[in-house]
């Protein structure tokens, strides 16, 4: 009998049963001179003593607004100190940190805070050229339960609080209440919610507790090999998982610093930031680091100091994972693969792992967590080899869906498996690879073809920086093979150039029968992809509007 999809992740380690609070004074009481966040935008750095009082005097302040345990506190900026400040606050006064999407826009905000019942936002004041301060002027007449805005920065806008005054709140609590407060807070208490619209539509909001992205922040450095003596150039958002839990989170456990090249993703910044600070670390999803090694300036830098990192967020191209490791000195860059609502990382590769383990798997199972892989037609566990849903269960799958207990048992089953939607395969090895999404798989005429494997070889071609291929409508075989290809500078391929590289090389029902040369694609703040708008657009443009409301099975 083959040996079934099904991997459990042994560990001498065991799960740490603290809030995050606590475990955030026992780290500054061992590192209280290492730095711990460095931001040069700001050009301010704290060591971990010094984030600490920054971070308790917030705390008070929160306090004295009338936020309590279990109340939501918003936070709506990119990457800045405050931001980290507020993420540690919240969580030693046991408040319900809610993270913000910086893309987001009135009827977006005006949801999100609906949904959750912000009563406290913190907001920067602006997000590239769009004015914060004016979206929320419109959207507050319709937040009843939104009592207190905080407007970071220096300027003082009418009707709400600056960062500075907001600070000055702290002298109307005691430490000695904020250590009260702290003494009643439960691991398992929500202690988070991430609205997850990602690439299928409508925002749900992920409820974490401390022991969920805690846990998972420590076991990511465990596999990093992170010390005290790290340093992470973190330019992915705070916002998302990837920033908060990778970043933040991974480095706090182990006593490493934070380094914020900029408040938004700048290639020239993060390449900068490595060099100026030494970084042994970047992160970043494909398309960062395929920004950074095009940067025509990118042989000036000196990256020496770079050891591992972290590339996730959407499917990682071989090429592109080559080229990291061998011109950027990642030498033990990891792969995670996870989800927000499983805090988010179930697998990562090791530190130590081969390269065809680290370019074509996105690692083994993590410490304390269980997956398996199944049929999604019967739900049995399918064998090793074999495409199927990827499940995950253990400490790390999120308490529920705020306010949205349909969605929570349409995600969770009665065993307390996570169903990701993500198509899978375990290897003899118990390594995984993601083949795609369930929703994405293309069927050609009775044929499942994986977008990800024609994405893969693609990446192939020496003309193309990078590539999505989706399924568009067809009258015929049900659907048609559609690749978006974003050409390197100066390179001019014609559509019969790409299908000419492909024939022979890939089965027939996969070369793409329709080509879109584009310069971008549409595109979450994490650096997914969203096919179903490319599936949009691409249906207007190639004129199958009819074909698209021919009924399937």
């Amino acid at each position: 009998m083959p040996e079934l999809s099904y991997a459990s992740g042994s560990s001498e380690v065991p799960l740490i049963g603290e809030t995050i609070g606590s475990f955030f004074d026992r780290i500054v009481a061992t590192y209280p001179e290492t730095d711990a966040v460095v931001s040069k935008s700001q050009r301010w750095r704290l060591t971990y003593r010094q984030l600490h009082d920054e971070v308790e005097r917030a705390a008070r302040a929160f306090m004295a607004s009338g936020v309590e345990k279990g109340d939501r506190v918003g936070i709506w900026s990119p990457n800045n100190v405050e931001w980290m400040i507020v993420q540690y606050a919240t969580a030693k006064i046991g408040a319900i940190m809610v993270n913000i999407n910086p893309a987001y826009r009135a009827h977006e905000l005006a949801y999100s805070l609906r949904q959750s019942g912000v009563s406290v936002l913190v907001a920067a004041p602006k997000f590239r050229q769009t004015d914060y301060v004016g979206i929320l002027r419109e959207v507050l007449p319709d937040l009843p339960d939104l009592r207190k805005t905080i407007v970071l920065g220096d300027e003082r806008n009418e009707g709400f609080l600056s960062w500075a005054d907001f600070i000055e709140l702290s002298d109307l609590v005691s430490r000695n209440a904020l250590l009260e407060r702290s003494a009643v807070l439960e691991f398992d208490d929500p202690i988070n919610i991430q609205y997850t619209s990602g690439t299928t539509g409508f925002p749900k909001g992920a409820t974490l507790s401390h022991h969920n992205i805690l846990n998972n922040g420590f076991f990511i450095g465990e596999r990093m090999l992170l010390t005290e003596h790290d340093k992470v150039c973190l330019p992915v958002p705070f916002y998302h998982c990837f920033g908060m839990v990778l970043g933040t989170l991974a480095f706090m456990t182990h006593g490493g610093t934070i380094v914020i090249p900029s408040e938004t993703f700048d290639p020239k910044a993060s390449l900068e930031a490595v060099q100026e600070e030494q970084c042994t670390a970047l992160y970043g999803v494909p398309t960062m680091f395929i920004a950074e090694l095009e940067h025509p300036d990118f042989g000036d830098y000196d990256l020496s100091t770079l050891r591992t990192g972290i590339m996730a967020g959407a499917p990682c191209p071989e090429e592109i994972m080559r080229k990291v490791v061998a011109q950027m000195h990642m030498r033990q860059l990891t792969i995670c693969y996870g989800m927000t609502e499983t805090s988010p990382v179930s697998f990562q590769t090791e530190a130590d792992d081969d390269l065809e383990h680290r370019v074509a798997t996105v690692g083994s199972i993590h410490p304390h967590v269980e997956c398996k892989i199944i049929d999604p037609d019967n739900g049995q566990v399918v064998p090793r080899g074999t495409a199927g849903e990827l499940c995950s269960r253990g400490y790390l799958v999120m308490l529920g869906y705020w306010n949205n207990l349909d969605a929570t048992s349409e995600a969770i089953d009665q065993a307390r498996w996570m169903h990701t939607g993500d198509l899978a395969v375990m290897r003899d090895d118990g390594y995984v690879n993601i083949v795609g999404r369930i929703k994405d798989m293309i069927i050609r005429g009775g044929e499942n073809i994986y977008p990800r494997e024609v994405e893969e070889f693609l990446y192939t071609h020496p003309c193309i920086s990078d590539v999505q291929v989706i399924g568009v409508p067809d009258a015929k075989y049900g659907e048609e093979v559609c690749a978006w290809i974003i050409l390197k500078e100066a390179q001019t391929p014609t559509d019969e150039d790409i299908r000419n590289f492909c024939r022979g090389k890939i089965a027939t029902v996969k070369i793409p029968r329709y080509i879109r040369f584009s310069d971008g694609y549409p595109m979450t703040v994490t650096g997914k992809a969203q096919k179903y708008k490319m599936r949009e657009i691409s249906i207007t443009e190639l004129g199958l509007q009819s074909e698209a409301k021919i009924q399937t099975a």
